[in-house]
C-alpha cells in the first residue's frame, strides 16, 4: 500500500508534521476488465454488457465484428451462419485455423467459441443455419443487428425485419480496399432498400430466377484485404457502443465509405425513398 503524502499543508503550533491525503493500491486500477474503457465518461458499460445482440456472418468481416463485440463489453451475443471454413478464409479470418479449413468446421460455432476464449463470462450462441430459416419473430428478440453479409437478399432480409420490428441494423460490406458501414435506425433513418440501385435489383432477381434445380447461377467471389475487413469490423461495433450507450445522434448518418487505398473516410447522403416500403408502417416495439 502506498500513502500519497502532502507535504505542504501544516497546522500551526505543528511545524513539521503533515496529513495522508489518499491511499492507493498499486494495480487497482488494472483489477477491471474495463477500466480503461469506463473512463470514457458517455459510455454506458451496464447497458453494453446488458443488449442482446444478432451477429449475422461469421466470416472475415464477423471475425473481426465477434472479437470486437466481446472486447468492448458486449456479454449476451447470437451469431447466424451455415458456411463452413475453406483455405481463403484463413488470411482474414482471426478465430480460423488450418485444422477447421481441412475439418471443414462450421464457421459459427468456431467463431463462437473464439469470442468465449477471449471472456470466460460472455454469452455466445451458434447458429449454423440461414438468418431466413430462423422464423418470422426472431429479429425483433434483440436489441441491435450487426451485418457481415456477402449477398444482398440476406441484407434485405434483416434490413426488412429490423424496421419491422423497430430494431437498430449496423450493416458493414467491403470490396477490396473499400469498404461501407450503414447505420439503420427504424423508422427515423433511411433503409437499406433506400439506397439500392438496378445493379441490386439484378442480383435479387438471380437468386430468385425461375431456372430450374439442373441450372445455378455464378456470383463472383468479391476481393478482400484483412486490413480493411479491420476497419469495417471496428466501424460497425463502434457505432453499436454508440447506440448501446443513448448517443444515436452521434451515429454515421447516412452510409460511411471507406476507401483503404486513399486512407479517405466519406459520408454519403441519402434519403428515405418514400416508395420504400419499409417506412410504409410505422415499426413494431416488442
Amino acid at each position: 500500500m502506498i500513502i500519497i503524502v502532502n507535504t505542504n499543508i501544516y497546522y500551526p503550533g505543528r511545524i513539521g508534521h503533515t496529513v495522508a491525503e489518499e491511499t492507493i493500491i498499486p494495480g487497482e486500477e488494472d483489477v477491471d476488465r474495463f477500466d480503461r474503457a469506463k473512463r470514457i465518461g458517455w459510455l454506458d458499460m451496464k447497458a453494453i454488457a446488458g443488449a442482446k445482440v444478432l451477429m449475422v456472418g461469421a466470416g472475415a468481416i464477423g471475425n473481426e465484428v465477434g472479437k470486437n463485440l466481446v472486447l468492448s463489453g458486449f456479454r449476451n451475443i447470437t451469431v447466424v451462419d451455415m458456411d463452413r471454413v475453406v483455405n481463403s478464409n484463413l488470411a482474414r479470418c482471426l478465430f480460423f485455423q488450418e485444422i477447421d479449413a481441412t475439418e471443414r468446421g462450421l464457421k459459427a460455432e468456431i467463431v463462437a467459441a473464439g469470442m468465449r476464449k477471449l471472456d470466460s463470462k460472455v454469452r455466445v450462441k451458434a447458429i449454423t443455419s440461414t438468418i431466413q430459416e430462423q422464423g418470422e419473430n426472431f429479429i425483433g428478440r434483440f436489441s441491435l443487428v450487426l451485418g457481415c453479409l456477402d449477398n444482398v437478399l440476406a441484407r434485405l432480409y434483416i434490413n426488412s425485419h429490423c424496421c419491422h420490428f423497430g430494431v437498430p441494423y449496423i450493416d458493414g460490406a467491403m470490396d477490396g480496399f473499400r469498404g461501407k458501414v450503414q447505420v439503420v435506425i427504424p423508422p427515423d433513418t433511411p433503409c437499406l432498400e433506400c439506397g439500392m440501385n438496378r445493379s441490386h435489383s439484378r442480383i435479387v432477381e438471380q437468386r430468385f430466377s425461375c431456372t430450374g434445380n439442373d441450372v445455378s447461377v455464378f456470383i463472383p467471389k468479391i476481393a478482400a484485404d484483412i486490413t480493411t475487413t479491420s476497419v469495417i469490423g471496428a466501424l460497425q461495433v463502434r457505432e453499436a457502443m454508440k447506440l448501446m450507450s443513448g448517443k444515436s445522434e452521434n451515429c454515421i448518418s447516412n452510409v460511411a465509405y471507406y476507401d483503404g487505398l486513399s486512407g479517405s473516410l466519406d459520408i454519403l447522403e441519402i434519403e428515405k425513398n418514400s416508395d420504400c416500403l419499409n417506412h410504409a408502417l410505422p415499426a413494431l416495439k416488442y
